[in-house]
């Protein structure tokens, strides 16, 4: 299926479908069809002074098809920007007076409809990954009108997943937040009737961490998480302050796309969807405690069974997502341990409201478990909150002695990146 669209009459290129959603930016009620269209060169690499940019910047690619890789600034340094231009690509900041280019050291002829995305870089540098609009576009049935809040950063697989959903869906209206804006986007979401949000685990736990009244007060009907594990304990959270919300979570990345979508209630997938084949769905399957995903949304290249980097655990009818196979594994003495099981854990204590669990060189063990957590505002009179201890005891009744974190140091705020993860 293709990315369905219009004319524009006033520039006789088709239009996205989606063409007449209302789009909010920067406090501003626009459309997407009064964005405008910047002259860009072809391919591009486009660093977005804000959102209103990296929005024209799509639309501009939706309408002429410009072989486009877009991204804020600040996850492009100084080499990988020798490396953009060394590809081929023209760089530049996009701002209210254009793009601002470097020319390419090799020019060379554009891939046309090519859309190029940065990952992660949670294993190591971040890496180019070829999609084109309509595999970034896999939602695709009809679907119920939605005001959605896009918190990501411009250019990631997330942002385009909801960029694209709004651009290619009538009805699917978009409230885009600034980064000075994330501290109190539920007063944002709020004045603009937003009633459908993505977050990572990691967004969502530092909202209700920092004012779940307020949170509480936007009428989400929708709430997606995905982009980092989704555990038991976030999901249960946000059931209790929106009872009547659908809860969902996704599992999707540049390389193989949305390619797990869970709207039940629990953490993990059923594990019956393990080795199904579905025409148009991805193919799940584990091999050596690893997710295998072979997807029709996989970038350019990638075609054939793309082994993720991620951790599985099968724990009765659930397959368990806990983690970055080369961070999530700690052996201790030996024994191997789960921090993403450890994490699970932690969370579930009802005064946590975020943890991380890491390893740490040891005498004699070579490694132990440690963590750090933040815990929940204690309410007026409130002393019942624990301590170190007590958060070990908590751990050392549900885990196996090697597991139990020897170290838990309390923060007093959840950390968080550009990439609204805590974790990478």
């Amino acid at each position: 299926m293709t990315v369905a669209t219009t004319r524009s009459a006033a520039s006789g290129h088709p239009e996205p479908a989606g063409v007449d959603n209302r789009v909010v930016v920067g406090g501003a009620a626009l459309t997407w069809r009064s964005l405008p269209l910047p002259t860009l060169s072809d391919p591009v690499a486009v660093l977005a002074h804000s959102a209103v940019h990296a929005l024209t910047a799509a639309r501009q690619h939706a309408v002429h098809g410009t072989e486009l890789l877009l991204s804020t600034a600040s996850r492009v340094d100084a080499a990988m920007r020798t490396e953009l231009l060394e590809a081929g690509f023209t760089v530049g900041v996009l701002d209210d007076d254009g793009l601002r280019p470097h020319a390419p050291a090799r020019p060379r002829a554009a891939d046309p409809g090519r859309l190029w995305l940065l990952t992660s870089g949670s294993t190591g540098r971040p890496k180019r990954v070829g999609h084109t609009l309509d595999t970034l576009t896999t939602v695709r049935a009809e679907q119920p009108d939605r005001t959605w809040l896009c918190p990501y950063a411009p250019g990631t697989y997330a942002w385009w997943q909801v960029v694209t959903l709004s651009l290619t869906q009538p009805g699917q209206h978009l409230v885009v937040v600034e980064p000075d804006e994330l501290d109190d986007w539920p007063t944002v979401a709020a004045a603009h009737g937003v009633d459908a949000a993505s977050g990572t685990p990691t967004f969502w736990r530092r909202t209700l961490y920092r004012d779940a009244a307020a949170l509480a007060r936007v009428p989400l009907r929708q709430i997606t998480l995905g982009g980092e594990p989704v555990d038991q304990a976030i999901l249960d959270q946000l059931r209790e302050v929106f009872p009547t919300a659908r809860i969902s979570w996704i599992y999707a990345s540049s390389e193989v796309g949305a390619s797990i979508v869970v709207h039940d209630g629990r953490a993990g997938f059923p594990v019956d969807w393990l080795d199904r084949e579905a025409p148009g769905r991805p193919t799940l399957s584990v091999r050596d405690d690893e997710l295998v995903v072979t997807s029709p949304y996989h970038g350019a290249g990638l075609a054939g069974p793309i082994r993720t980097g991620d951790r599985v655990q099968v724990l009765d009818d659930r397959v368990l997502i806990t983690g970055r196979l080369d961070s999530d594994e700690i052996n201790v003495g030996g024994s191997k341990v789960s921090a993403g099981v450890v994490r699970g854990v932690l969370t579930g204590h009802p005064a946590v409201a975020w943890a991380r669990v890491t390893g740490r060189r040891a005498p004699v063990l070579g490694r132990m478990v440690v963590a750090e957590v933040v815990l929940t505002p204690a309410g007026p009179g409130d002393t019942n909150v624990p301590d170190e201890g007590a958060l070990v005891r908590w751990c050392a009744d549900q885990l196996p002695e090697h597991a139990v974190p020897r170290r838990i140091r309390v923060l007093t705020e959840i950390p968080v990146k550009e990439t609204l993860k805590s974790d990478v």
